[in-house]
């Protein structure tokens, strides 16, 4: 595929979660949540992935930023989401762990990247 977007590793790891939980609520979710938690559950993971792929085609840095600061705010929605359906007992334990750890290093890379483009538009 491309050799710009897809190289940058918050975005890649967002796409692996997003398919994740995505797989997660299709497999282990209740029919009846199919249209609430489910459904918000995959539009969150999923606009992580579109905000970082919108912060990428930006040109200035503060709207590259933006998208970032709007992408980190999905993605603590989506690790808010997996751990009340661990609480509803839709998913064990175990996976709420694995995958709100895998957002929280998530949310610190993409709190690194942002730092990053800051200090890259100040030394411009």
């Amino acid at each position: 595929m491309g050799r710009g977007l897809e190289k940058l590793k918050i975005y890649g790891l967002s796409v692996r979660l997003e398919i994740f939980v995505h797989r997660i609520v299709n497999e282990k979710f209740p029919a009846d949540e199919k249209y609430r938690s489910s459904n918000q559950l995959k539009r969150s993971s999923s606009s992580s992935s579109d905000n970082i792929a919108e912060s990428y085609g930006k040109f200035s840095f503060g709207a590259k930023i933006n998208h970032l600061y709007i992408a980190r705010g999905e993605m603590a929605e989506t690790k808010s989401g997996i751990e009340r359906a661990y609480l509803k007992r839709f998913i064990s334990k175990e996976l709420a762990e694995f995958t709100v750890n895998k957002y929280t290093e998530l949310i610190k890379q993409t709190n690194c990247y942002i730092n990053f483009l800051k200090h890259k538009k100040s030394n411009s």
